[in-house]
């Protein structure tokens, strides 16, 4: 009979790889000739039972025939020995006795024993168990398989959702949140302030003189300036609840949940002076100036039955008396 792997069986609902272990060789050869007229049924023997684990674990085998009394080794610490191995825990296991003890019998399936023969069994009945639990074994292969494959689908399928969340909610030039999205999380944060009755806060940041930036050294400069300009409001987050968010054009944003106007005011204040230190050259107010942000304020605790767009309204004042006042400062409503 052919070697074969397991792999190339397990198409084959018929096929069946089955390791005998037994230290008498008269035994393995009757157990041979029994199965050898069999299509599709590889014969496998080990004479010695402490190398039985690394030859199941070697040969695959989709059924073990294990003789119980072998000299050096209880064949009851055996089959517990396969049960308490990831790679061969799940293989049907038939021990095979020299007596119908009820005891016996008992024992063998308590220590993982999945059926049990008088040997020698009759040949036909023999085959017809030993095809049974390959059967049952290939099939718990493939179910394992499919599950495996399925939940390597349902992660993908999962990673790839999250990916276009990602994607929608993000701002293609920046990669902070985009409108959209920030939108939507500043009215979650508002309902949740009106709720529980705490303060919520918020920045709008525009860029000054931005278009004339823009006419002064082109867009692919005012491109990378936005950029450096994002970063620096993502490093102005401290919690996982800030948001920083592309609100348009110039123009940025930044939600501060559970925010006092001072803790505001320091944020605000402290990303002022990190896009300033960025040293980006400008030509407005006048030649050698530097890049600058206007920063508009507003801290609200929402009352009942309010919307969030009174907030939006109060930090664009906010930003409104900054540009008035000068630019390069934070204002508040």
């Amino acid at each position: 009979m052919n070697d074969q792997p397991l792999d190339g069986l397990s198409t084959n609902d018929n096929a069946a790889m089955v390791l005998l272990v037994d230290d008498q060789a008269m035994i393995a050869e009757a157990v041979r000739r029994g199965l050898a007229q069999e299509d599709n049924i590889d014969f496998h023997f080990c004479a010695d039972p402490h190398q039985a684990v690394a030859q199941a674990m070697r040969i695959k085998p989709t059924v073990i025939l294990q003789d119980l009394v072998m000299p050096g080794l209880d064949g009851l610490s055996l089959v517990r020995e396969y049960r308490n191995n990831p790679a061969t825990q799940d293989i049907p296991i038939i021990v095979l006795s020299t007596k119908e003890d009820p005891l016996v019998k008992s024992a063998a399936f308590a220590a993982g024993a999945n059926d049990y023969l008088v040997k020698l069994p009759d040949t036909i009945e023999l085959v017809a168990r030993i095809r049974y639990h390959s059967r049952s074994y290939l099939t718990l292969l493939q179910r394992d398989e499919a599950y495996r494959a399925l939940r390597v689908s349902q992660q993908q399928l999962l990673d790839t959702n999250l990916m276009l969340q990602r994607l929608m909610n993000s701002d293609g030039l920046t990669g902070l949140s985009n409108r959209r999205h920030f939108d939507e999380y500043l009215e979650l944060e508002w309902r949740r302030a009106m709720r529980e009755q705490q303060q919520l806060s918020l920045l709008m940041v525009d860029v000054d003189y931005f278009k004339v930036y823009n006419d002064s050294f082109g867009h692919l400069a005012g491109d990378e300036a936005l950029r450096q300009v994002a970063e620096a409001l993502r490093g102005s987050c401290a919690r996982p609840t800030d948001l920083p968010a592309r609100y348009g054009g110039e123009e940025f944003a930044l939600v501060l949940p559970n925010t006092s106007p001072g803790g505001a005011r320091l944020i605000a204040e402290k990303l002022r002076q990190t896009v300033l230190a960025l040293d980006i050259p400008h030509t407005a107010p006048e030649a050698g100036s530097r890049l600058t942000v206007s920063i508009g304020l507003a801290t609200q605790t929402p009352p009942i039955g309010s919307h969030c767009r009174q907030l939006i309204l109060a930090a664009d004042k906010g930003l409104y008396q900054a540009k008035h006042n000068g630019r390069n400062q934070v204002g508040m409503a």
